[in-house]
C-alpha cells in the first residue's frame, strides 16, 4: 500500500490562492457549521456526565438500585459507545458522513425521548436500561463520523489543526460546558435533575439540526474510496474495516497509541475521590469539591492545548508531536501529577500539575490527521474506525487499570503503570509513518524544476 497515495481532494487549495480566515486558521470553511454542531451536540449529551446515575437510583427519579444504574450509565452505555466508535469510520467509508450523522442524531434523540417521556416516569428499569444504552451508539457515529469527513476533505497542510478544532469542540462539550451548564441549572437556577435533561435534549437537536442540514459539502454524501475500488457502498467494504488490521500494521499501531492515550485520564478520574478525596481512610486532603475542581482544571488546560498542538503538529510533524509531547509527556507528568500531590498535600499544586497533563494529553491531537493519511484513499474511513475504537476504549482500561492494581499497589502503583504504558506505546508510536506528515515531508528531496524551453 503506498503511502503517498493521499492528495487532497480539494480542488480550491491552490499554492498563493485567498483563503477564507477560518481556513487559515485551521478549519476547512466547507466545514466551519459543523464544528458549531459538534459543539452544541456534545453539550448537550455532557449534561448529564455528573448527576445522571444519582438521579436513576434516587427513588424520586429512575428508581433503580445503585448497581442497575451503575450497569446502565457505565457498563452498556460505554460498550455501545465502543462499537458505535468503530462503526462511525466503516459506515462513513460506504454511506458517507453525513448520513452516519443523521444515523447518530437519529437514535439519539428517539431513544433519548422514550428514555425521559416513558422509561423514567414509569420507572422500567429494563426500558430504562435498554434505552439509555442504545443511545450509546448516538454520539460517537454522530461526532466521530464528522472527525472521517474533516479528514477526508482537509489538505494535508491543516489536517492536524482542523484535528485540534475537532477536539476543541468535542471536548468543550463534553464534559467541560456541559457539566457546567449542569451545575448551573441544578444549582443557582434551581432546575430539576430531570428538567435538566430535557434542556440536554434541546441541545441536542439544536447541534444535530446544525450538523445534519447546515453542512451541505459534497463529499459528505459519497464513500470515502477512490477509482479503485469498484462497489464503493457494498456492504462487504465493512470488512475492509477489519482485515486492514492485517494489511496494514501501522493500524495496529496506532489502535494502542490511541488506546492508552486518554486511558489514564479515565482512570485518575475514577481513583481521585478515594485517594485524595474525603473518603480516603483517614481522611484525604482534599474536598469532594476540591476533586470535582481537578477535573475541571484538567479538561480546561486540555481544551486550549488542542488548538495550540493542532497547529503546531502541522509544522513540527504530526509523529513527532505524538511521540515528544503526547506519549514521552504524558509519561513524565502522570506520576508527576500523583505523587506530586501525595507529597505536597495542596490543592494548588495538585491542580496546577493537573493542568500541565491536561496541556502535554494535547500532544496526541495529530494522531487524528496521521492515521488516515497514512493508508490508501479508500482505507480512511476504517483507519480512523480503528483510531476511534482505541477511544471507546481507552474509557474502559482507564478504570479497568485501577480496578486491577489499586488493591495491590495503591494509587501509587496505578500511576506507575500508566507511566509505563506511555513509555511502550511512545515506541510503538515511531511504527506510524506517513509521507504526508509534515514532519517527513520536508526532509524528502524536493522535486527537480524543469527547464523552461
Amino acid at each position: 500500500m503506498s503511502e503517498g497515495n493521499d492528495a487532497p481532494i480539494r480542488t480550491d487549495d491552490v499554492e498563493g490562492t485567498p483563503r477564507p480566515l477560518l481556513e487559515r486558521w485551521g478549519i476547512p470553511y466547507a466545514l466551519r457549521w459543523g464544528f458549531v454542531a459538534v459543539l452544541v451536540f456534545m453539550i448537550g449529551d455532557g449534561v448529564e456526565t455528573s448527576f445522571l446515575s444519582a438521579f436513576l437510583a434516587d427513588p424520586a427519579g429512575g428508581g433503580l438500585s445503585g448497581s442497575q444504574a451503575s450497569f446502565a450509565t457505565v457498563t452498556l452505555y460505554g460498550v455501545a459507545a465502543l462499537v458505535a466508535s468503530w462503526f462511525s469510520g466503516t459506515l462513513s467509508a460506504i454511506w458517507g458522513p453525513r448520513r452516519v450523522m443523521w444515523l447518530g442524531a437519529a437514535i439519539w434523540v428517539v431513544f433519548e425521548l422514550v428514555f425521559l417521556f416513558v422509561a423514567v416516569p414509569a420507572q422500567n428499569a429494563p426500558l430504562i436500561i435498554t434505552s439509555y444504552a442504545v443511545r450509546g451508539l448516538a454520539y460517537p457515529l454522530f461526532a466521530f463520523s464528522f472527525l472521517v469527513w474533516i479528514q477526508t476533505i482537509a489538505p494535508a497542510r491543516m489536517r492536524g489543526s482542523a484535528a485540534g478544532w475537532f477536539w476543541f469542540a468535542f471536548t468543550g462539550g463534553l464534559p467541560t460546558l456541559g457539566a457546567a451548564l449542569a451545575a448551573l441549572c441544578v444549582g443557582p437556577l434551581g432546575i430539576s435533575q430531570y428538567s435538566t435533561l430535557v434542556i440536554s435534549l434541546v441541545l441536542v437537536v439544536v447541534g444535530a439540526a446544525i450538523g445534519c442540514f447546515a453542512v451541505t459539502e459534497a463529499h459528505g454524501l459519497r464513500p470515502i474510496a477512490d477509482e479503485t475500488v469498484a462497489h464503493p457502498r457494498s456492504p462487504r467494504r465493512l470488512l475492509e474495516g477489519i482485515d486492514i488490521l492485517w494489511r496494514d500494521k501501522r493500524t495496529v499501531a496506532g489502535f494502542f497509541v490511541r488506546l492508552v492515550n486518554t486511558a489514564p485520564q479515565y482512570g485518575f478520574f475514577a481513583m481521585f475521590p478515594f485517594v485524595f478525596g474525603p473518603d480516603t481512610p483517614g481522611g484525604g486532603f482534599l474536598t469532594t469539591a476540591q476533586v470535582a475542581v481537578l477535573s475541571t482544571v484538567a479538561y480546561a488546560a486540555n481544551i486550549g492545548a488542542n488548538l495550540f498542538f493542532g497547529v503546531f503538529g502541522d509544522r513540527f510533524g504530526w509523529r513527532r508531536t505524538v511521540t515528544v509531547f503526547g506519549c514521552l509527556g504524558c509519561a513524565v507528568a502522570t506520576p508527576l501529577w500523583y505523587f506530586g500531590a501525595i507529597a505536597s498535600q495542596d490543592f494548588l499544586l495538585t491542580a496546577i500539575l493537573g493542568a500541565v497533563y491536561g496541556i502535554v494529553l494535547a500532544g496526541f491531537v495529530p494522531l487524528s490527521a496521521l492515521m488516515p493519511s497514512m493508508v490508501a484513499p479508500k482505507d480512511k474511513g476504517a483507519a480512523l474506525a480503528i483510531l476511534n475504537t482505541g477511544a471507546g476504549g481507552a474509557a474502559l482500561l482507564g478504570p479497568l487499570t485501577v480496578t486491577a492494581l489499586y488493591p495491590l499497589t495503591g494509587g501509587g502503583g496505578v500511576a506507575v503503570a500508566y507511566c509505563l504504558m506511555y513509555l511502550v506505546v511512545a515506541g510503538i508510536s515511531l511504527l506510524i509513518r506517513s509521507d504526508v506528515d509534515p514532519g517527513v515531508a520536508r526532509r524528502l528531496p524536493a522535486a527537480p524544476r524543469t527547464q523552461a524551453a
